[in-house]
């Protein structure tokens, strides 16, 4: 039996990293700022606070949505009654200066600020953010996410609700889009690259924007990847896999947490004070705000958790949500709570100085205008070409490609002879952008149409057809086309449409069929049970595949998608997801060869709905299956072939890469030690190329079931053909820990596997003991 390692204390008093970076992170924003500051600061804002009424204090908490229910006009008004506390949906300078404006005819001249959901791009959009994982490239993401602060801060505003690292290993979920997949390492990595890069160490700075994580907590985890479904779990795997993200978050600085919509363990997180003080700030000592999501407290009467709106106000406040996003519960009804003795004057002036000091952090206070400027400063065009930043853009589109398949090197295309491009979303610019393209313009992306166009010129012939409609099940464009006109369907009979698409192939040497979904599929509120390639599209490529011709795939999706018959009849297949304003040349950059694909699966792919939830950190069972030799009484399906259609971490490179055998420092680790796993890589191809080596760790025997491989770190290399280089990780105790079923931080002494691969089946192992 392994001896139990105690290396922290038990949840309640969250000593010890959630992962493993956090043992060297950075010291976060809000306590590196000096002393003297920090007293200048709290000065200014007792002061401040001391003039100010229960109304004037209420109205700081309110963060209003410009809309149709609420129009600029009355907004103005209430920013000049002391009535708002921050703003969010308006994108241009003009707006938000008007607003700003209002600020000199209120009794304390308290500045709003002004938010928006940047969450892969305010003007330049960047792939969605699975897309931006599929990259694996912290260099590439922090680009984004730069690139992304500069446009914001431009366009005058002060904070991104961003980034979105709920864990989700259910590719039903909507929402999948939004995040970086299924791994807690992965997600981890991603979450700092992403606060760092939109904040910088100063949100006030030039350029810098104050970001929010969300949505705290376990958001992708609702039960059967259902919308706004309640989520129920183990703490030990809470700590252990779904929390981590968040804490990376607070520790690179975060100044906000967006609270989430759903139920833990039958506790809404927007009145849940175990979550919002227990954990976040007595524990991962978080000094910034917390704002709920939308209309979030009255949904607490919803969940079954409060009588009335005005008992949800009252349990929200109490549970240390400071803002009340859009449906103004706090102040209808905060008062009247205070003169009843339901909440304190203290639980308001905390939630009051929350604010406070974030606006202080923003800026706000030195200057209301900060990244406004004056006037002249104005763009003379908002969405003018010169604002955005395409070769970024396109250079991280490239790098979150991911190669899926590739038969007989039908890819990378020649420019010559006559290629038939097939598909609606082919010549789809709203499409190209995905979901949550903030203030992007369709009109100003780059279709795979027009990529490939540019990228050919004259040297080959493109002929272009649609072949089908996305979906053309009615009831779903209705429902898709409820709030914003996405899908605009053919009215031409199906037929009619495969049979163009096929008298277009037959001219042609290739066919590159662009299918998969509109970006309104893979949205908020846009879970599915069923994540096939709509039959539309999938009735297309049979027909396509019937014409003998060489079928690439080109994959556009927010999700994993169950692809059997895609992978069996397609010669290639490129999964580019939804990849922005550039998107359309990054793709041709891949189908040409003009860049080599490195993007690996942050997610798995399954082959059937069936079989979800399927991730890579799974238990083990009593009776394990095992496919070299499948016995009736393990866990598995008797209907399909087990295990993923394509695991984590996977892709396909045009040029091939050999692994060596797996060499450690030592056989052994001691409790302060290190130890390090190395193998060489070699580009055995004929082209330069990059791939991401990919180490993971398996607790053999622990006092609870540990995951069969869990990701601890990672490496991309560039290698020339031929080249070699040594690619080398450090293990120590703090990396090999978990949280047991008491909830204890502990590293067990005994044998750990190490597995070290180009994705997280294919691998070399060694193993050594933990002292």
């Amino acid at each position: 039996m392994k001896t139990h390692y105690v290396i922290g204390a038990v949840v309640l008093m969250l000593g010890s990293p959630l992962y493993a970076l956090a043992a060297e992170a950075q010291t976060p924003v809000s306590s590196a700022i000096p002393q003297t500051q920090i007293k200048q600061r709290d000065s200014f804002i007792a002061t401040l606070m001391k003039k100010m009424t229960l109304d004037d204090k209420i109205g700081q908490l309110n963060l209003v949505s410009v809309g149709p229910d609420n129009p600029k006009e009355k907004i103005m008004a209430d920013i000049r009654e002391d009535k708002v506390g921050g703003v969010f949906n308006t994108v241009t300078k003009p707006d938000i200066r008007r607003m700003q404006d209002q600020v000199q005819y209120s009794r304390l001249k308290i500045p709003p600020f002004y938010a928006y959901d940047v969450v892969h791009g305010q003007r330049t959009i960047f792939p969605i953010s699975l897309g931006l994982a599929s990259s694996w490239d912290m260099q590439a993401v922090a680009t984004s996410a730069r690139v992304s602060a500069e446009e914001t801060a431009a366009d005058g505003l002060n904070m991104t609700f961003s980034p979105m690292v709920d864990i989700t290993r259910d590719p039903r979920w909507g929402r999948v889009s939004e995040g970086f997949g299924e791994d807690t390492y992965l997600t981890s990595r991603l979450a700092y690259e992403m606060v760092k890069g939109y904040q910088g160490d100063d949100p006030s700075a030039p350029g810098n924007v104050m970001a929010n994580v969300k949505h705290y907590a376990l958001y992708g985890a609702v039960e059967g990847g259902r919308e706004y479904n309640t989520v129920d779990m183990s703490l030990s795997r809470m700590f252990n896999d779904y929390m981590p993200p968040y804490k990376a978050a607070v520790d690179a600085g975060v100044g906000g947490v967006m609270v989430a919509l759903n139920s833990v363990n039958g506790v809404p997180a927007t009145s849940n004070g175990w979550l919002l003080k227990d954990i976040l700030r007595d524990q991962w000592k978080f000094h910034g705000l917390t704002v709920s999501d939308h209309g979030a407290i009255g949904g607490l009467v919803k969940h079954g958790v409060a009588e009335d709106d005005r008992q949800a106000a009252a349990m929200a406040l109490k549970a240390g949500v400071d803002m009340d996003m859009a449906d103004n519960q706090y102040g209808q009804y905060l008062r009247g709570l205070l003169k009843d003795k339901l909440i304190s004057e203290q639980d308001i002036d905390r939630a009051v100085r929350d604010v406070l000091i974030a606006k202080w952090d923003m800026g706000l206070f030195a200057d209301p205008y900060r990244h406004l400027g004056p006037p002249s400063t104005d763009p003379v065009d908002t969405n003018a070409e010169s604002r955005l930043h395409r070769t970024e853009a396109r250079e991280v589109a490239r790098a979150s490609m991911v190669l899926l398949k590739n038969d007989n090197h039908v890819l990378p295309l020649q420019k010559k002879g006559t290629i038939a491009l097939i598909g609606a979303l082919a010549d789809s610019q709203r499409d190209m952008m995905g979901s949550w393209s903030a203030a992007g313009v369709s009109k100003q992306t780059i279709t795979v149409r027009k990529g490939m166009q540019d990228a050919i010129g004259d040297k080959a012939t493109l002929l272009y057809a649609r072949g089908s409609n996305i979906i053309d099940d009615p009831a779903i464009v209705t429902f898709l086309n409820s709030y914003e006109k996405q899908i605009q369907n053919d009215p031409r009979p199906a037929q009619e449409m495969i049979d163009e698409a096929v008298k277009t192939a037959e001219k042609a040497d290739v066919i590159v069929a662009v299918v998969g979904e509109a970006q309104g599929m893979a949205h908020e509120a846009s879970s599915r049970t069923d994540i096939s390639i709509p039959q539309s599209q999938k009735n297309l490529l049979k027909a396509l595949k019937a014409t003998g011709k060489p079928l690439v795939l080109v994959l556009m999706n927010g999700r994993p998608l169950t692809l059997p018959w895609e992978n069996d009849n397609a010669n290639a297949m490129l999964e580019t997801w939804f990849a922005g304003t550039e998107g359309g040349h990054a793709v041709a950059d891949v189908l040409f060869g003009d860049y080599n694909p490195s993007g690996k699966l942050p997610m798995t792919f399954p082959r059937a709905v069936g079989q979800i939830p399927l991730y890579n950190s799974v238990l083990n069972t009593g009776r394990p299956f095992n496919p070299q030799k499948p016995d009736k009484y393990t866990s598995r399906y008797f209907d399909i072939t087990n295990g993923p259609l394509f695991p984590f971490g996977y892709g396909l490179s045009y040029t091939d890469f050999s692994v060596s055998d797996v060499s450690l420092s030592s056989t052994t680790l001691a409790r302060n030690g290190a130890i390090t796993a190395s193998v060489r890589v070699k580009n055995t191809g004929k082209v330069a190329g990059a791939t991401v080596v990919q180490l993971y760790t398996q607790d053999v025997t622990a006092s609870i079931s540990r995951p069969v491989k869990e990701l601890k770190n990672f490496e991309k290399v560039y290698l020339q053909p031929g080249e070699e280089k040594q690619v080398s990780f450090t293990l120590r105790t703090a990396d090999l820990g978990f949280y047991d079923n008491q909830l204890k931080w502990a590293a067990e002494a005994g044998k750990f596997n190490v597995f070290i691969g180009l994705d997280s089946v294919n691998v070399k192992e060694n193993s050594f003991l933990l002292l």
